[in-house]
């Protein structure tokens, strides 16, 4: 035995490929709230990944950079962004990890420190959200009262259960299972989502999974959609819980598949080629895209037009010449930036539809 080795190695900075991965998937989750980075995130986070700076001195500018500079209209959304992205990288470039519900709310409160004042804190109130994949249904999340004692049973029946003698597939759907069940609890009022991500990739890889791929990245918004419709019934309608979409998410993920990941085969009752929700008395004729587009704006206004080409099977070029057209009659206004801002619906008269 060579006494002159130390037992434990003191972890450095990734790789610059890991350092890539973590910035890609960090920055394509912001997209399950609907959020863009910044050009100055986008400009930090290269700089560590080039080795310019380190990754807590990127956590560093990006904090000052907000403490510096002074409020701007409409800039919340992008500040979370962009706090929370390099938040992301810096604990998915961490070699550490407690299967723990400790764990999980302390990933939580590391990402919303001072974004949200109950951040790490459980929500002690109920909750409900529309939702576009259920077309506007809500999912049933667990009662405020309720959270702590199911998340300690959810984890101790996972960490009781014996993988061993599984295939590669059979785990990946169990894995999905667990995390579909932990996302459903909510145990938290905003960032649920972005959590429990952060928290499966760090799990993942304690069984050898090498997550290091844009999955998470380019499917973020699908990813909620599928945990969506895993945990939502409609018996009346015919609608049952499904896992068949999270288990493609999590088969091109682990297994390297390569199943086609489309938003809009998650809707429940809206086709592609069926207007959503559409203004009635519009004062001009408008063509099946726009319909389409000006459909999904009344239900919200803040969605982007990268989430409603996926929606609508289109490209964003074809989103974006859409809402020019809408613009230019009249029928919507863009109230704030490109990036920060959102859409309003205006009425016949050119005031705001109320």
């Amino acid at each position: 035995m060579n006494d002159h080795l130390e037992p434990y190695i003191t972890q450095g900075e990734p790789e610059k490929q890991e350092r890539s991965y973590v910035w890609h998937t960090a920055i394509g989750l912001q997209k399950v709230d609907g959020l863009e980075p910044s050009e100055y995130l986008i400009k930090t986070a290269n700089q560590n990944i080039n080795g310019d700076i380190t990754l807590d001195e990127a956590q560093q500018l990006i904090e000052g950079y907000y403490k510096a500079r002074p409020a701007q209209p409409d800039e919340s959304r992008t500040e979370e962004a962009d706090k929370v992205s390099a938040r992301i990288a810096a604990i998915l470039a961490e070699k550490t990890f407690s299967f723990s519900p400790v764990e999980y709310i302390a990933i939580h409160r590391r990402l919303f420190e001072g974004i949200y004042k109950f951040a790490g804190k459980i929500r002690d109130w109920n909750i409900s959200k529309s939702e576009w994949v259920l077309d506007g249904a809500t999912v049933y999340y667990a009662s405020a009262g309720s959270i702590r004692d199911t998340l300690d049973y959810d984890f101790s029946q996972e960490k009781a259960f014996v993988y061993k003698g599984l295939s590669l597939r059979q785990t990946a759907e169990h894995i999905a299972k667990f995390i579909s069940g932990l996302w459903q609890i909510h145990a938290f009022g905003e960032g649920n989502t972005r959590t429990t991500a952060v928290f499966a990739i760090k799990y993942l890889r304690t069984f050898g999974f090498d997550v290091t791929n844009d999955i998470f990245a380019a499917n973020a918004w699908y990813f909620r959609n599928a945990l969506v419709r895993a945990n939502y019934n409609d018996l009346g309608r015919g609608v049952h819980a499904t896992r068949e979409h999270l288990d493609r998410f999590f088969g091109n993920l682990l297994l390297g598949e390569k199943n086609e990941l489309k938003n809009r085969a998650l809707r429940i009752t809206v086709t592609a080629d069926v207007p959503v929700n559409v203004p009635q008395n519009v004062p001009v004729k408008l063509t099946s895209n726009q319909e389409r587009i000006l459909g999904i704006l009344k239900e919200n206004g803040d969605v982007t037009a990268v989430q409603m080409a996926e929606q609508l099977g289109v490209t964003d070029k074809t989103v974006k010449r859409g809402l020019s057209a809408l613009k230019e009659a009249g029928l919507i206004r863009r109230v704030g930036s490109d990036k920060t801002g959102h859409w309003e619906m205006m009425n016949e008269r050119g005031a705001e539809d109320e």
